[in-house]
């Protein structure tokens, strides 16, 4: 638990411009050594169903599981969380949960996840 002053970190997650690479993923299964079938962080896929004519919604959505610690060892090496350093599309952040929700103003494609205090 933080103390008062001790900053909380999270993930920001924006995923309007995930590209559904799985590098995420990928990088997650081997940094926390997961088996077949368990995940940290799980790319799911929505769509694709027509929006208009010629028009189509699909998105991809990187979705953080109960697995993910948010790579304390990585973090406390001063290392970013391995899903977001390998993050592709660059649509990962890392930082103090204040500053995440600051980037979160405005946009309505994002998830943010932060420990339980």
């Amino acid at each position: 638990m933080a103390d008062k002053d001790e900053k909380v970190y999270g993930i920001l997650i924006d995923y309007e411009f995930c590209t559904g690479c799985h590098s995420c993923e990928v990088a997650c299964k081997k940094e926390l050594n997961l088996p077949a079938n368990q995940f940290g962080i799980k790319l799911t896929e929505v769509g694709p169903w027509p929006i208009g004519e010629d028009r189509w919604e699909w998105v991809y959505m990187p979705v953080i599981t109960k697995q993910c610690n948010l790579c304390e060892e990585r973090v406390a090496a001063g290392k970013m969380p391995s899903c977001v350093q390998h993050c592709q599309a660059w649509c990962m952040y890392h930082g103090p949960v204040e500053e995440l929700i600051k980037k979160m103003q405005g946009k309505s494609r994002m998830s943010l996840i932060a420990p339980r205090q």
